[in-house]
């Protein structure tokens, strides 16, 4: 399966060209207009990386940046800065920010493609690394959650429910792994049923705890079951 990109680009002719070779070079990518456009598509998917203009109108590839970074599903995700300006001070501007890489126009696209293919590669070789670290305990962890999960279904009808105390918006997609999640289903399992990866559902469990202010999934079932949110 092709990494997802997110192109950023107000120019529609730049945008049409790099999203034609990035595609070319074997990658799937999304275009958007402006930050604003990127961000609205970006609360219904995650992409594996972000290709942003930084001169663009309403909100900046600045003022993008530190809305993704400050936003826990983004904080590891990488971003490149495309921009007109060169200048040593605006670069380390991006830097300081969290950009992962700068690329100066006019650039040569196949650079653009490098950058993007060790971006990728390391952020692959760092999750892998992870993985190897924590599988055994996440899932002995994941395994003693679903059981409880379990428990408190069988009590479902006694426990009673109230408004939530803050106000929860979940996408369709959210909702629909929540109550699978209510279900007791494990990541595999709710992934079949969505016919999704088991990394896209991971991504909507994480939403979920930021959401609902849970970390784990005996609080967040917990919770959706005594503010009525599973459904």
């Amino acid at each position: 399966m092709s990494a997802q990109l997110l192109l950023v680009d107000d120019e529609p002719g730049i945008r049409e060209a790099v999203k034609d070779y990035l595609q070319e070079s074997g990658f799937s990518v999304q275009v958007a207009s402006n930050a604003l456009e990127g961000w609205e598509w970006m609360q219904m998917n995650t992409p594996d990386l972000v290709i942003s203009d930084v001169m663009m109108p309403q909100v900046d590839g600045y003022q993008f940046l530190k809305q993704l970074r400050e936003d826990p599903r983004f904080q590891a995700l990488p971003i490149v800065f495309l921009t007109a300006k060169g200048m040593t001070g605006d670069r380390i501007q991006g830097y300081h920010a969290g950009v992962d890489a700068y690329l100066p126009k006019p650039f040569d696209p196949d650079e653009l493609v490098a950058i993007v293919e060790n971006l990728l590669a390391r952020r692959n070789a760092k999750a892998a690394t992870t993985k190897d670290d924590v599988e055994t305990p996440d899932l002995a962890e994941l395994a003693t959650q679903i059981a409880q999960i379990k428990a408190l279904l069988t009590q479902r009808n006694a426990i009673s429910q109230s408004p939530a105390p803050f106000k929860i918006d979940l996408t369709p997609r959210e909702q629909s792994v929540l109550n699978l999640v209510a279900e007791g289903l494990m990541n595999k399992e709710i992934a079949r049923r969505l016919e999704t990866s088991v990394r896209n559902v991971e991504k909507y469990v994480s939403r979920l705890f930021s959401k609902t202010g849970t970390n784990s999934r005996t609080e967040l079932v917990r919770f959706a079951l005594e503010h009525g949110l599973a459904k």
